[in-house]
């Protein structure tokens, strides 16, 4: 069993049914589920995606409840504060990218899953591989 955390995108592109990105989404999940994967994000991605529900309040309850249903939702605490002070050392990473990337590397995951390849060049202590949907893919 590996742990994933997905960042912000994959859930958009499977909420938005974004054509291939949120077919490779499903891939990915289908693959993790079948592995027994845990799938685990942070609670920037949940604010995120209720951002993007635009203030529809069904919408928002629908999209939080399959974010709970799915995935554990983990806080930006001070253990994730502090790994966010030394990501944040790099300033080719921005904030939000680095409260995703704290929030995982806190939880010591496996692979870290973005809609940004350019995150996939960062190397963080806690997080064994990132990868772009893309390449995570199978």
């Amino acid at each position: 069993m590996s742990r994933i955390f997905w960042d912000t995108h994959p859930f958009l592109y499977l909420i938005e049914d974004r054509g291939e990105r949120a077919d490779r989404a499903r891939a990915l999940r289908e693959w993790m589920l079948e592995r027994g994967d845990a799938l685990l994000t942070s609670a920037l991605t949940l604010g995120e995606v209720l951002a993007r529900a635009g203030g529809d309040e069904g919408l928002g309850q629908r999209c939080e409840h399959a974010i709970h249903a799915a995935a554990t939702v983990l806080p930006f605490d001070r253990r994730a504060a502090l790994r966010f002070a030394e990501i944040r050392r790099d300033p080719a990473i921005g904030a939000a990218d680095a409260v995703q990337l704290a929030c995982a590397a806190a939880a010591d995951v496996d692979l870290f899953v973005t809609g940004d390849d350019r995150l996939s060049r960062a190397r963080v202590e806690g997080i064994q591989f990132i990868r772009s949907l893309e390449k995570a893919a199978p």
